[in-house]
């Protein structure tokens, strides 16, 4: 329910999400599948799959957030559906309810289900692949190897090789530790890689006339000799010969910290776990027997290091092992809470947790009775009835649920739920576009005549204006009649060239992917925002 509010309540958030939905919405109006174009710019950068499908999707429903989001959200069931299923292949029902629940449950997987971006179907695509994998090893069924090398392509077609290194690394650990050398030359692989290749011909066929028909292009102010080679080497393993342009965050312990909070209120179970697993392996002079599985522990860890050797990392890169890591957490909780022997431990992570759950409700305390003043009474009555809630059953608790899983699951979906219908939407209404677009909508501006000048890009304001609108950057080009996005500071140097200009609109915007604590502040916020207007130009 609270990824359902979040994937239809919730405006776009620039800069990821909001970009990729303005290029499936082009993409639908242009009808051009092959080769991708951002604003009718070459884009070389992200594969197709999430334009394709997310254009289908537009193109079925209309221009909503939620036609764009839906396929994605529906590889987030995938993905639940594959942890299941992968559980049971090796460890008993309880175990799997338990990692679709860490997995649901998460902070990242909630805020994947509004704040769309490949990594969201990138997710579901491995996981899918893995279980696949997974049932062909054990049982030979050729149902389960199609499949798996399906996924693995789709994968790819979403964002790049890391799709097939993530299932390969994890089985080569695996099949090492068990001493299995046969997994390693299997002919019926050669069957996968001609699968692989078939799905992504239709892509390499775009690169190819979009690119390499046409070297030169220049993508980040570099010129471009090949699409083949940016999209199979550069945009990938570019990251560690220095070939690719972005260089941000590369500290090796950069994704950790953002676990921190992307996968609350299971992170610091999950690190117990794998330590754990990984002593358990050395104990066992990393030998596994036939039975025992290392897919999940050391597929996340090979992969963390792997993402965490990268010139240039994002918090969202690590998304793709997460349910790797909620089968790793479900057997914690499993050996902690529904075993015997670990009493004391329990105490210890309930009283930890405890005080960072606290610290949770007495942020959405302060956000609802404080940082948005137009929030509703009934919204401050929830958020204050359900942080009385909280301490009751911090202190009186007495269901079979154990108290550790009660209160995760308890502060993270009310948290979230109060997140999604009270503070996103109203903390976007200060982003340009939405706002901007709104307007332009309801007073059924000409957008043909419609320009942006000397303001910030937004790319909501290009999705939900359902059209491209034009960007100058000469004053010099401007005319009479023409109607302006544009910051409030340019009023002065417009009003002398065109004295007779004309205010339509008057708002203001901040940058919500950024939030500072001046913003947060009402009594700040007026500094913190750019004022912008909408003005016809005339004489």
């Amino acid at each position: 329910m609270v990824c359902v509010i979040g994937m239809l309540g919730i405006p776009l958030i620039d800069i990821d999400a909001a970009q990729y939905a303005s290029m499936s919405r082009e993409m639908a109006n242009t009808g051009n599948y092959l080769q991708l174009y951002d604003l009718g710019v070459d884009y070389l950068d992200k594969p197709p799959l999430l334009f394709w499908l997310s254009s289908f999707s537009i193109q079925l429903f209309g221009v909503h957030d939620w036609a764009y989001r839906l396929p994605s959200v529906l590889c987030l069931g995938l993905a639940l559906w594959s942890v299941y299923r992968f559980t049971l292949l090796y460890y008993n029902e309880l175990s799997a309810q338990l990692s679709v629940l860490v997995l649901a449950t998460s902070q990242a997987f909630i805020l994947m289900a509004h704040d769309v971006r490949c990594d969201t179907m990138l997710m579901g695509f491995v996981m899918f692949s893995i279980w696949q994998l997974a049932a062909w090893y054990q049982s030979n069924v050729w149902k389960h190897f199609m499949m798996a090398f399906i996924g693995i392509g789709l994968g790819m077609l979403t964002k790049g090789p890391i799709a097939i290194v993530v299932p390969g690394v994890s089985f080569a650990i695996h099949f090492l530790l068990q001493r299995n050398w046969k997994q390693f030359f299997r002919w019926e692989y050669i069957i996968g890689i001609l699968i692989v290749g078939l799905l992504l011909m239709p892509m390499s066929i775009g690169l190819y006339t979009q690119f390499d028909v046409h070297p030169g292009k220049i993508i980040h102010g570099v010129p471009i000799e090949s699409g083949l080679r940016f999209y199979y080497w550069t945009q990938s393993f570019g990251r560690y010969t220095g070939e690719n342009v972005f260089n941000e965050m590369n500290h090796f312990t950069f994704l950790l910290e953002n676990m921190l909070w992307s996968f609350l209120p299971w992170i610091f179970v999950f690190l117990m776990a794998l330590v754990l697993s990984v002593k358990d392996i050395i104990q066992s002079k990393f030998k596994l027997q036939s039975h025992q599985e290392f897919i999940v522990a050391g597929g996340f860890i090979a992969t963390y290091c792997m993402l965490a050797r990268s010139q240039a990392q994002l918090p969202h890169y690590i998304f793709v092992v997460l349910p790797l890591a909620a089968v790793v957490t479900a057997k914690g909780l499993h050996a902690l809470y529904f075993s015997e022997g670990f009493s004391k431990l329990q105490k210890v992570l309930l009283y930890f947790h405890g005080f960072i759950f606290t610290l949770l409700w007495a942020a959405v305390l302060m956000i609802v009775l404080f940082v948005f003043t137009d929030m509703p009474l009934y919204i401050k009555l929830a958020a204050t009835l359900g942080s009385v809630y909280y301490v009751y059953l911090l202190f009186r608790y007495k269901g079979q649920t154990p108290k550790f899983i009660s209160l995760a699951l308890y502060t993270i979906l009310g948290v979230n739920f109060i997140l999604n219908t009270s503070f996103y939407p109203r903390l976007l209404k200060f982003e340009l576009g939405v706002s901007a677009a709104s307007f332009i909508n309801e007073n059924k501006l000409p957008k043909n005549n419609v320009y942006v000048y000397q303001i910030d890009e937004s790319r909501a304001l290009h999705f939900y204006g359902n059209h491209s609108f034009e960007r100058i950057f000469d004053s010099s080009l401007l005319k009479q009649r023409q109607m302006l996005i544009t910051k409030a500071s340019s009023l002065p140097a417009l009003q002398q060239k065109f004295p007779g200009t004309t205010i339509l609109h008057k708002n203001a915007y901040f940058g919500v992917s950024m939030l500072t604590l001046p913003f947060l502040n009402p009594d700040t916020r007026d500094k913190e925002v750019t004022p912008y207007i909408i003005v016809t130009l005339a004489k």
